[in-house]
């Protein structure tokens, strides 16, 4: 069984702070603000995406009407990702490419969902009713838009990405699952180079409402991530933006030329009851087990800033003392399914300058190293998925 080397070629990034990994990595290490509404979902805050023309990389007007926001986002930023890894013109790597993508469930249309419960508090005929809508208002054009297998459908079309695609659903537990799957398979020689991310709307209703039903959402304003188990609500700050990562194998990476950010050494993930298991003892034998062979210099944790949840996280992470720590929902928001590629495009990037962003919440994270060589990127579901990757120099 082979044993392959696997590199990230290409980072797309697109939030709040802007797109692309350079001006991700200008805005983490200058004095940028978070970029924040307040005003919009009250008593809710998010990230809001930054202003994008999307005819950047989705150029044809019909594909951008027939996607929702969280597809245009997605298939956005992937495109900024071939962009950086140097494939997005070239048509055989592109045809060759495989994809694995970790989604939501879609948006719904809120404006049909409200219309269907206006008509059911004055109609008895309930099922006559929602059929009506399914004729009219529901059309399957409509809901092909809000499937979760259509951004890699929406990315194959656009960017012809045409090789094997994946699609892994529901929460960071799906974003842990790409990146997971895809290095596996390189690493096994299953794949030569693929396409990994994910994307997020924190601007549609339907969103906050997953996450207030479980009352996980902070109801005062913004706040340093490390600082809200006394926030009202449940601690959790979302944003829009999205995650697409270039995987490949070291040898296919020098074949063409390629420029290698970070090696990823290797991934840890679980999924345990949280009811029954200890949480933080979870998280510090992933971390154990990722810094088995040596500690890593910086740890870019995904932390989501749910309370209880980030709590235990952040005292697992405080164990590994000799580590900078950086909580990036701080500065962009939770990204849910993106999450982890996020993380990882963010650590890989840390190693690749050679040197960790100042620190986000500076009562709570101490200054980096004179040199990053070893990097680790954490998730932590809110409600479940816990997955940890580690980086090295390539």
């Amino acid at each position: 069984m082979q044993n392959n080397t696997v590199v990230i070629t290409g980072i797309g990034l697109i939030s709040s702070l802007g797109e692309g990994a350079d001006a991700h990595w200008q805005a983490f290490s200058g004095k940028a603000e978070p970029r924040t509404d307040s005003e919009t979902f009250k008593p809710y805050t998010v990230h809001p995406l930054g202003e994008v023309d999307w005819n950047n990389q989705i150029p044809k007007r019909g594909d951008q009407r027939q996607m929702e926001t969280w597809q245009r986002i997605g298939t956005y930023t992937a495109g900024l990702a071939l962009q950086d890894a140097g494939i997005k013109d070239d048509e055989a790597l592109c045809a060759t490419m495989d994809m694995v993508v970790g989604a939501g469930g879609g948006e719904r249309d809120v404006a049909v969902d409200l219309q269907i419960l206006a008509e059911a508090r004055v109609r008895n005929d309930l099922g006559t009713m929602l059929n009506e809508k399914l004729s009219t208002e529901l059309r399957p054009t409509l809901f092909l838009a809000q499937l979760s297998n259509l951004l890699a459908g929406n990315i194959s079309i656009v960017h012809k990405v045409t090789g094997s695609s994946r699609t892994f659903m529901g929460e960071e537990g799906s974003g842990i699952s790409a990146i997971d799957t895809t290095v596996a398979r390189i690493r096994s020689g299953q794949s030569t180079h693929a396409l990994v991310g994910g994307a997020y709307n924190a601007e549609h209703p339907d969103m906050l409402l997953g996450y207030e039903l479980n009352n996980m959402l902070k109801q005062d304003g913004w706040g340093p991530l490390w600082q809200r188990e006394d926030a009202a609500g449940g601690g959790i700050v979302t944003g829009s933006g999205g995650a697409f990562l270039v995987l490949e194998s070291e040898e296919h990476a020098k074949k063409r030329g390629a420029r290698g950010y970070a090696a990823i050494d290797g991934v840890y993930s679980t999924q345990i009851r949280r009811s029954r298991d200890d949480l933080k003892e979870t998280i510090a034998k992933l971390l154990g087990a990722a810094t088995a062979d040596s500690p890593a210099d910086v740890i870019i944790s995904g932390a989501s800033g749910a309370k209880r949840i980030t709590a235990a996280e952040k005292a697992a992470l405080d164990a590994f003392s000799s580590s900078s720590i950086r909580g990036i929902a701080g500065k962009l928001g939770h990204f849910r399914e993106a999450q982890f590629p996020l993380v990882v495009g963010l650590a890989a990037l840390s190693i690749y300058h050679g040197t960790a962003f100042p620190p986000i919440d500076p009562d709570n994270e101490k200054a980096g190293p004179e040199r990053v060589n070893t990097a680790l990127a954490t998730s932590i579901g809110g409600s479940r998925g816990e997955g940890v990757a580690r980086l090295v120099k390539v």
